[in-house]
């Protein structure tokens, strides 16, 4: 498996984590979003993903892109370890927190995003991180409710072990902390990613580890 990546990419940050919990070998290809004006952008990028985004999975001759669906794919592929519950409606649940924070939160303060606020729309650096901050505390807001308001929630999003909620869950995590974001309103957030991270598959996924960290 081959791995397109970029240490600081929460997207590919999540398949990271993936990977590692199933315990399966990958051959990291970093792609730096910022030098050089972004490898991404680069018609070489392009052929292994016409979006221009990390990641992107290659294994058995194919291409996947989109964290969610290459978290899916190990998931069936190499059913050990499991990342989703086995009820229809606990696997509904899991994704349902995953896409809160795939769908809702990261395309808003995705790197794209933030240099058009600056490129195009003229914001400043205060503005844009305001931008920022206010898109993770609204949907961290609605992720939180969610985990304390449910019984199903345990020592991880769903219950006692990790799934793809969790996955997602830290990356987001690190970034609100990049940007110094107050975390004491989402004690129940805070808990979960305490618990991933001390687990070795996500301290081994963390940025800092990863052959291309800065």
């Amino acid at each position: 498996m081959k791995l397109y990546d970029y240490f600081r990419s929460s997207a590919a940050y999540r398949v990271r984590i993936g990977l590692k919990l199933k315990g399966l070998d990958y051959e990291s290809v970093p792609i730096h979003l910022i030098k050089e004006g972004g490898v991404q952008l680069t018609p070489a990028y392009r052929a292994v993903n016409p979006s221009a985004l990390v990641p992107a999975l290659q294994d058995h001759g194919a291409t996947i892109t989109q964290s969610l669906a290459i978290l899916e794919y190990l998931d069936e592929e190499h059913p050990m370890v499991p990342l989703m519950p086995r009820d229809a409606l606990g696997r509904a649940r899991v994704r349902s927190l995953a896409l809160v924070i795939a769908c809702d939160i990261h395309p808003l303060n995705n790197l794209r995003v933030l240099r058009y606020l600056v490129r195009q729309a003229g914001l400043d650096e205060d503005a844009k991180n305001a931008w920022y901050v206010h898109w993770i505390e609204e949907g961290f807001a609605a992720l939180e409710a969610h985990l304390a308001g449910s019984g199903d929630t345990g020592r991880f999003c769903h219950g006692d072990s990790p799934t793809i909620a969790d996955c997602c869950l830290v990356p987001q995590v690190f970034n609100a902390v990049r940007f110094k974001i107050d975390l004491a309103a989402y004690p129940t957030i805070v808990r979960i990613d305490a618990a991933c991270a001390e687990l070795p598959a996500f301290k081994a996924a963390h940025p800092s580890q990863q052959p291309d960290a800065e």
